[in-house]
C-alpha cells in the first residue's frame, strides 16, 4: 500500500513539474526566436515529446517509489528537488528567457543528476528497478544534444 500511496504522490510531483514547466514555456515553441533557430536535423516532432515525456514520468515515479520506501533521507530528498527543479527550470531558461547556453548547462546537470541516481542507488533491493530511469537518461541525452546544437550552431 505504501509503494501504490508513493507513486500516485510522485505522479502528481512530476507531472505537475511537467505542467509548472509547460506553463514556464508559454507558447515560445511557435515564438519567432524558437522557430527561427537553426535546430538538430535529429530534433523529433514535436508530440514526441509529449509522448516521452510521460513514459519517463511513470517510469521516474516508479523508480521513486521504490527509492524511498529503502533510501529515505534527507540527501536523497535534497537530490530529488534538485532534480524537480532542474528539470522545471529549464523550460523557463531556455524556453521563456532564451537563455540556451544556460539551459545547456542546466541540462547537462540534470542528465549528471539522473545518471548519478542510476548509478549510486542501483545496488541491493533497486538494482532491477533503477532501469526504470534509462528512459529519462536515454531522452535527456538527446535534449542535451539538440540543446547543444543549438547552442554551437546559431
Amino acid at each position: 500500500m505504501k509503494k501504490i500511496y508513493l507513486i500516485i504522490l510522485f505522479l502528481v510531483i512530476n507531472f505537475g513539474g511537467l505542467a509548472l514547466g509547460s506553463w514556464f514555456m508559454g507558447n515560445a515553441v511557435t515564438d519567432e526566436w524558437y522557430t527561427n533557430l537553426n535546430k538538430a536535423p535529429w530534433t523529433p516532432p514535436g508530440w514526441v515529446f509529449g509522448v516521452a515525456w510521460t513514459f519517463i514520468m511513470i517510469c521516474f515515479s516508479v523508480y521513486l517509489s521504490y527509492l524511498f520506501t529503502f533510501r529515505n533521507s534527507n540527501f536523497v530528498k535534497t537530490l530529488y528537488g534538485i532534480a524537480v527543479i532542474l528539470n522545471i527550470s529549464w523550460n523557463y531558461v531556455f524556453f521563456n528567457q532564451q537563455f540556451a547556453s544556460l539551459g545547456f548547462v542546466n541540462i547537462i546537470l540534470l542528465t549528471i543528476l539522473i545518471t548519478y541516481f542510476f548509478i549510486t542507488f542501483g545496488d541491493d533491493k533497486l538494482r532491477h528497478i533503477k532501469y526504470l530511469l534509462l528512459p529519462y537518461i536515454i531522452w535527456l541525452c538527446i535534449a542535451t544534444s539538440l540543446n547543444g546544437y543549438i547552442v554551437f550552431n546559431n
